[in-house]
């Protein structure tokens, strides 16, 4: 599962062989949580209150590279990384 971005001790990966609706993997410290790109909410598990604004906020901020990403991973090409939240 290529990792896109790693920041606050939060990892962002992206499965090349998901499911739609198109979504990504966020890690922190053992939780893990599938954020839906388009509407930047979490469609499955969960995070820590902090963490987790920070993802959705990245997420709005890098939707379009997302996206991207998401189309890249369907037709089994290298994804991109995508700069971390500062």
């Amino acid at each position: 599962m290529p990792q896109i971005s790693v920041f606050y001790g939060i990892s962002i990966t992206m499965y090349y062989d998901d499911h739609n609706p198109p979504h990504f993997h966020a890690e922190y410290n053992g939780e893990n949580a599938l954020v839906d790109i388009n509407n930047a909410k979490v469609i499955k598990g969960s995070l820590p209150s902090k963490q987790l604004k920070l993802i959705l906020a990245w997420c709005v901020i890098h939707q379009e590279e997302l996206l991207e990403n998401w189309e890249l991973a369907k037709a089994g090409k290298q994804i991109k990384n995508i700069s971390p939240l500062m």
